[in-house]
């Protein structure tokens, strides 16, 4: 069953602000530039709608401050249920998640108007920043040959694609990176989550240690040295960052433990990101091997 929210009774709001304010009618009126007569059928529930200016006049006028809480969908209103008296929720407060601004206010379409507030805008600088223009490859088409003029601004049509772009901005948002508790792993084993505040896992980086001493045959030292065993992250969470924000988080609890190194193996795509993140290539290390099991013989498959 979907809450409510409570109605405000703005003939009981009102009488209360006078109240407060120790003024008549008669004296709100002047004060405010609203006809008595006005403020009395408000006050008595015959004008159950007035105009939003009239209501800010006579509030602002009984030194009161009219504020407008909106909530996310879902959320909660309220904090122990309305005050009858006025309408309003007992201390005046709403609580629940904020309802954020649209993200391009700012932006004007070529007629200075705003741009759809469903949509997702984005200003046009450059032909690839447009779908219409099937000539943004062509790069070395000059300006005065496009076939048609930049619009200032480009929105993304496809619902589909807003709810993707959506999603990835608030992963990116709320992400929390952390390193699993050692109680939870093996002595030398290193273990990095990126989580979303319901617990969904989203990517996660596993590494072990390993000693120098032991590699060149000594005994055990104080030698010691991470082997990145891998990074993931969901494929349609990639691109925001959170791989770089768990190798971040591995180097920070490296200088908590007094490690200094750790070594990776990647190839394809896994080698332009460890790059990017400050790896360096090393030369002198074995080489990449591969066994392949043979076919065993069965119906329909040679000796």
């Amino acid at each position: 069953m979907t809450e409510r929210t409570p109605s405000v009774d703005l003939g009981a709001a009102l009488r209360a602000l006078r109240r407060q304010a120790d003024l008549s009618q008669r004296e709100l009126a002047e004060r405010s530039g609203v006809p008595q007569a006005t403020i009395a059928r408000i006050e008595s529930g015959r004008t159950t709608d007035p105009r939003f200016r009239t209501v800010e006049q006579l509030v602002r006028a009984a030194s009161g401050r009219l504020g407008i809480s909106l909530a996310a969908p879902g959320a909660p209103v309220g904090v122990g249920g309305p005050d009858r008296s006025t309408g309003c929720a007992k201390g005046d407060e709403v609580r629940g998640a904020a309802l954020p601004a649209v993200p391009h206010e700012e932006l004007r379409d070529g007629a200075g108007r705003h741009c759809p507030a469903h949509l997702d805008a984005r200003e046009v600088r450059e032909p690839k920043d447009w779908p219409g223009a099937w000539w943004a490859n062509f790069y070395d088409l000059p300006p005065e040959r496009w076939p048609a003029p930049l619009p200032a601004v480009t929105y993304e049509r496809s619902r589909e694609r807003r709810d993707r772009s959506r999603r990835r901005e608030r992963v990116r948002r709320e992400v929390q990176v952390r390193r699993v508790g050692r109680d939870e792993l093996p002595a030398t084993s290193w273990r990095v989550v990126a989580e979303l505040p319901d617990g969904e896992l989203v990517g996660e980086l596993r590494a072990h240690e390993r000693s120098v001493d032991l590699l060149l045959g000594y005994d055990l030292g104080d030698r010691r040295e991470l082997l990145l065993d891998g990074v993931l992250v969901a494929a349609e969470h990639r691109g925001l960052g959170i791989g770089r924000r768990l190798l971040d988080v591995l180097v920070t609890e490296m200088a908590r433990v007094g490690i200094t190194t750790v070594h990776a193996i990647a190839e394809s795509g896994g080698i332009a990101f460890l790059l990017a993140c400050g790896y360096r290539l090393q030369a002198g290390l074995p080489e990449a091997l591969r066994l392949d099991r043979p076919l065993s013989s069965g119906p329909g498959r040679p000796p």
